[in-house]
């Protein structure tokens, strides 16, 4: 299970994220546009309408055709990912993270969020900078992985905060967690909620266990895999 020192603390108004796997998601969410699409078709055929009717149908009927298009991308992503097979590769998680928040830094810079990497509380490593925490997962899946993640909660971070990335270990397992302070309410599918639904997809499939949680207007990604030279990988218990 996911350490206490990976949660946070439990508040009245706190949500979590759907059960359901991210691709029920993708598909339950494609159900509205095709609706409203289809809807928006019968109204124009139902009786003669204005040039004006015409083209502001024509012109809903692109939004709505536009959410599908990046719902059935995002599918695709999702079912793209194969389960991973067994390996003997593993990965060092804290040299991946340094890397990927390096590459990320000039759109933190655009969005002015600052990106930290910080030990965490009731970690043994005195500095998550200089400790090593080996995954069993491969580099390249891991690297894709972690860059949709950090990219996609970047994108939904409010401007001017601190967008946290923690990780940490305990007996067969190796925990990351991901903060930020939302810029608003969730936006549906939008395309960094799409993003976060891609990469948990593909942390899922690599074996590991996944929760987001909101408190307010904290977000919290937490993600546990197996360590390296850990045994069977247990989900988080819910709380």
């Amino acid at each position: 299970m996911i350490p206490a020192a990976a949660r946070p603390v439990a508040m009245a108004g706190g949500e979590r994220t759907e059960a359901r796997s991210p691709l029920a998601q993708l598909l339950h969410a494609l159900n509205q546009p095709l609706t409203g699409l289809q809807c928006s078709m019968e109204v124009a055929l139902a009786s003669p309408r204005t040039v004006e009717q015409y083209v502001q149908g024509l012109r809903e009927g692109l939004q709505l055709t536009e959410r599908m298009r990046a719902l059935v991308e995002a599918m695709r992503e999702v079912t793209d990912f194969e389960p991973e097979k067994e390996t003997e590769e593993t990965t060092e998680l804290i040299s991946l993270l340094r890397e990927t928040v390096r590459d990320l830094e000039p759109v933190a810079q655009t969005k002015d969020v600052r990106l930290s990497l910080d030990s965490a509380s009731g970690s043994s490593s005195s500095s998550l900078l200089s400790s090593s925490l080996s995954v069993r997962v491969g580099r390249a899946r891991l690297a894709v992985l972690l860059f949709r993640l950090l990219d996609a909660a970047l994108s939904l971070a409010e401007r001017g905060t601190a967008l946290r990335i923690d990780a940490g270990s305990e007996p067969n397992l190796v925990w990351i967690s991901v903060r930020w302070q939302a810029a608003g309410p969730r936006c549906g599918f939008s395309r960094p909620e799409l993003g976060l639904l891609v990469a948990q997809a593909g942390f899922e499939r690599s074996g590991a266990a996944w929760e987001r949680e909101r408190i307010e207007d904290g977000e919290t990604v937490r993600i546990g895999l197996a360590a390296a030279a850990g045994g069977n990988f247990r989900s988080p218990a819910k709380s």
